[in-house]
């Protein structure tokens, strides 16, 4: 049986594990798209997404349009695809391109579909306080993540998870569920099915400001906004007139005290008051500094019990 010509696209790390699946298994990847070059980091330095690193290393084409509406299908109808497989690509794809493979598109949506569509899901599973997320995948459709579900799996999400520790979880899930996906699509095993609308969720894209602490809330709200904008954009506070960083939180039940007032600051970590019960963070960041545990950070900083955060 004649491999399907398969397009790639996707851009981040999340991405990689699915497109290196597709290579151990000898599929026909014919090209693979992905986002321009982008600087980054204090030198400004040009630096390529991952996937396209991986591309390259394997020999495959890459296209990386600026623009997309009205030139991306021009640069993929040469290439003839049967089928267009996404990951985390980062942009909505118009109706051209997904019209154009005759196998359609298959999406790989990192969260249990109908719930959370969007650009953040990973992201916004754990600030939404949920115990489980997973990956779907999906047939593309014109709407925001509405296809037909192909497969999903479940992923528990555990108190001390990281946005950035869930997304490597993720990437690794989602590279087997395609898997499991081609070897369905191929044996004829599989029938889409349709989203219940009715349960759909968002999950819009992560704002900046979105990362100040609100001490008022409880303690396990704050640490699902500390560990769901880790690695970015990163939840702070303020020390005074500073910003400070605030890293692997932990729920200590039955502390009380105003919101946002330092209970205690030693090795064991700074213990904050919130609107019930406290946090107990392990690793703080000042600005301009480097991220490091509190035992070492009150070192040369004071942390002063009763003074309160945010403030």
């Amino acid at each position: 049986m004649t491999k399907p010509r398969i397009v790639f696209m996707g851009t981040p790390d999340f991405a990689v594990p699915a497109l290196r699946a597709l290579l151990q298994r000898g599929e026909q990847v014919v090209a693979v798209v992905t986002q321009p070059d982008r600087r980054q980091g204090r030198g400004r330095k040009l630096s390529p997404p991952p996937v396209k690193e991986l591309a390259l290393a394997a020999g495959i084409p890459v296209l990386q349009p600026e623009k997309i509406k009205g030139v991306l299908v021009d640069l993929l109808r040469p290439l003839r695809p049967d089928l267009i497989i996404v990951a985390a690509y980062g942009r909505i794809l118009p109706p051209d391109v997904l019209e154009l493979p005759p196998r359609g598109c298959i999406n790989i949506h990192g969260s249990l579909l109908p719930k959370l569509r969007g650009a953040a899901p990973i992201q916004r599973a754990i600030l939404n306080g949920d115990t489980e997320t997973g990956i779907t995948t999906m047939l593309m459709a014109a709407g925001l993540d509405t296809g037909d579900i192909l497969l999903s799996a479940a992923l528990p999400i555990s108190a001390d998870d990281t946005s950035g520790t869930l997304f490597t979880a993720m990437a690794d899930l989602g590279a087997g569920l395609l898997t499991d996906t081609l070897d369905a699509l191929e044996a004829g095993t599989l029938t889409p099915r349709p989203q219940d609308d009715s349960l759909a969720t968002l999950a819009p894209p992560l704002l900046k400001e979105e990362a100040v602490i609100d001490w008022q809330l409880t303690a396990a709200a704050v640490s699902c906004l500390i560990r769901g904008l880790d690695p970015w954009p990163l939840a702070y506070t303020r020390l005074g007139d500073k910003r400070l960083r605030l890293f692997r939180p932990w729920v200590i039940k039955g502390q009380s005290a105003p919101p946002g007032t330092i209970i205690a600051a030693d090795k064991s970590g700074l213990l904050v008051a919130c609107g019930s019960d406290a946090l107990l963070i392990k690793e703080v960041q000042a600005d301009g500094g480097k991220r490091m545990p509190v035992a070492s950070f009150i070192q040369g900083r004071s942390l002063p019990v009763g003074e309160r955060l945010g403030v």
